[in-house]
């Protein structure tokens, strides 16, 4: 079974059942899946490999064009000893629209290609039956309504513009669970007061009912403490001596929880994990845990080539991450894709910085149907991920060239109800409204800058003032308010080792720039830019465009592969130099193995 690995690992419970693997298919071109029944269907002709997309290898299907409708079928068997429970059916992810149905009933439908969503199907469904389950999936990849990231509105891929992803893209589950159980619980880390909060919310509330936490340490007792059920109810844990999260020591406190009920009977438990950290901004500095911070991040799309959005397994997340660590970064811009749980995993439990980001791209902001489809999607990313002590901002957009066509009362809208709604829904990490520009209402003021020789980059990275890098400032002066400096995206050096010999034209890659003649220009230029990054006592902290190659764009510091392009160790010399402001006192040791000895080799397993 693929991917059949636990989904949601900060908040786990004991039983659940993996739908992943082989289920049957058709594809729906013309659309008329409604009118000949397909809801009711009991099995279609082809087959498909669960959670892997249509068009990608591992599907075993690999349909490279335009799929505008699909359904999905496979039988559901319901254990016997699930019989007294509210029965969820789970969706990692499915892009864009889906409807689903059970024995030919609708049970739910949910719009968002990468927001995770469930229904209950209790009742629909009997304990120890078998039904039916389809799945009917719509997504306009060139709608201007709909979000589609890096997809490419094209047949083929362009420049950086990749595979289109379809339909399923990330694990399906049935778990079962009492009507009294969690629903989810905001934790809380306060640092400078030594204490955990915790917000729970319930499926259903009872009079009666209390909840119990219990804070771990290495497995040992720390703290507990109770609250009864019901809207509204908090619960406060002190902790003595605490262990802070960071690059330095991920240290990761576990939770349990248990809902028990008058008769003083556990009718829901949960397992989790919290890392204790603060992530805050002064003036025009960014703190980790009340210490300056130098952010050395890297691009990381997520694409993989036999999988495209979806990693071909648990493993493939991890190594992902370590070999940004290998290179000498400190963290990663997750960008124009929303990454799944499992790898946020990764990076809270081997101390990795991630920027979450929405597949913005494909969103028109002066459409106002845009507004609906983003925002509802937004909410669901930030509330599934705001645990995750490993992000530390949140990045809604992604470049809104649109501001361009009209006076941009609607983007600016957008743009800062996202920044409102996140505050609203976080009020812990800051917020970049939209990496690059056109910047509305921002925490953060990043710019993109891809200039290839460092004087150019060092004239376009400052001001004559002194001040930040403002790509049209007509617009954006009333937005800049001396926020922390990013330059969030740079470099992105062309050079593939398979291109032609330097005095014939390369056209069979794409990248920024012309393409260094030899490797040694390449690590001179590479070498410069970040120097120039480093030597500005205004920036904040930098993202190198990126990990790997992608397709036809091949500019990353690892083959689209994972394999390495160059000498690593040549690399990770570089990208770990610190800026002038910050070699004295740093939060992060760049010569520290950036995986804690504590976290090393340790592999989740689900009950």
């Amino acid at each position: 079974m693929p991917r059949s690995e636990y989904p949601r690992p900060q908040f786990t419970r004991d039983e659940w059942l993996c739908l992943n693997g082989r289920w049957s298919y058709e594809f729906d071109f013309a659309r008329t899946g409604l009118e000949r029944q397909l809801p009711q269907s009991k099995g279609f002709d082809k087959d498909i490999i669960v959670p892997f997309c249509p068009e990608s290898l591992l599907s075993g299907v690999e349909y490279k064009d335009f799929i505008e409708a699909m359904w999905y079928h496979r039988k559901i068997n319901i254990p016997h000893e699930w019989h007294d429970r509210m029965i969820f059916l789970n969706f990692g992810a499915v892009d864009f629209h889906a409807q689903v149905f059970i024995d030919g009933h609708c049970v739910g439908t949910h719009w968002g290609g990468g927001s995770s969503f469930g229904f209950d199907i209790s009742d629909y469904v009997q304990a120890g039956g078998q039904h039916d389950l389809v799945v009917y999936v719509i997504d306009e990849t060139r709608n201007p309504a709909q979000p589609s990231g890096k997809q490419s509105p094209r047949y083929n891929s362009y420049e950086c513009f990749y595979s289109r992803v379809t339909g399923i893209w990330q694990s399906v589950w049935l778990e079962p669970m009492h009507k009294h159980a969690l629903k989810r619980c905001r934790v809380l880390t306060d640092i400078d007061n030594n204490q955990i909060t915790f917000l729970p919310e319930y499926y259903q509330v009872k009079t009666g009912c209390h909840l119990q936490v219990t804070l771990l340490e290495d497995d040992k007792k720390i703290a507990e403490g109770q609250t009864l059920t019901g809207p509204g109810t908090s619960l406060t844990l002190k902790i003595d001596n605490p262990r802070l999260w960071s690059p330095d020591d991920a240290f990761l406190y576990e939770i349990e929880y248990e809902v028990i009920d008058r008769l003083g009977r556990v009718v829901d438990k949960v397992t989790s994990y919290t890392g204790l950290r603060k992530i805050h901004i002064e003036d025009d500095r960014i703190y980790l845990n009340n210490k300056p911070l130098f952010q050395r991040l890297v691009l990381d799309q997520g694409y993989y080539p036999d999988g495209i959005w979806t990693a071909p397994s648990d493993d493939a997340l991890k190594h992902d991450i370590q070999l940004s660590l290998d290179a000498g970064f400190n963290g990663a811009r997750l960008h124009q894709k929303v990454f799944e749980e499992r790898f946020l995993y990764w990076a809270d439990r081997m101390g990795y910085l991630v920027w979450a980001e929405s597949a913005s791209w494909g969103c028109d902001t002066n459409i106002r149907e845009s507004s609906s489809n983003f925002l509802s999607e937004w909410s669901e990313i930030v509330i599934r991920d705001r645990n995750h002590p490993s992000i530390i901002t949140w990045t809604p957009f992604n470049e809104t060239w649109e501001r361009r066509k009209d006076d941009g009362v609607l983007h600016d809208k957008i743009l800062i109800a996202a920044y409102d709604l996140t505050h609203k829904l976080d009020g812990t990490r800051p917020v970049n409204d939209t990496s690059g520009h056109f910047h509305a209402r921002t925490d953060l003021w990043t710019v993109h800058i891809y200039d290839q020789q460092p004087e150019e980059l060092q004239a376009n990275l400052l001001a004559e003032d002194g001040q930040v890098f403002l790509k049209n400032p007509e617009w954006e002066a009333k937005a800049y308010r001396n926020q922390p400096y990013i330059l969030a995206e740079f470099g992105g050096i062309k050079w593939s080792p398979t291109d032609v010999k330097k005095d014939e034209k390369r056209t069979h890659s794409w990248g920024y720039g012309n393409t260094p003649d030899d490797i040694e220009e390449f690590y001179k230029r590479l070498e410069s830019l970040v120097d120039v990054a480093l030597s500005s006592n205004k920036l904040a902290g930098y993202c190198y465009t990126q990990l790997t190659d992608v397709e036809q764009e091949q500019n990353g510091i690892y083959r689209y592969d994972r394999t390495a392009k160059f000498d690593m160790k040549r690399i990770k010399r570089i990208f770990q130099k610190l800026p002038t402001w910050q070699q004295k006192t740093s939060a992060i040791n760049p010569e520290k193995d950036n995986i804690p000895k504590s976290n090393r080799n340790l592999e989740y397993q689900p009950k």
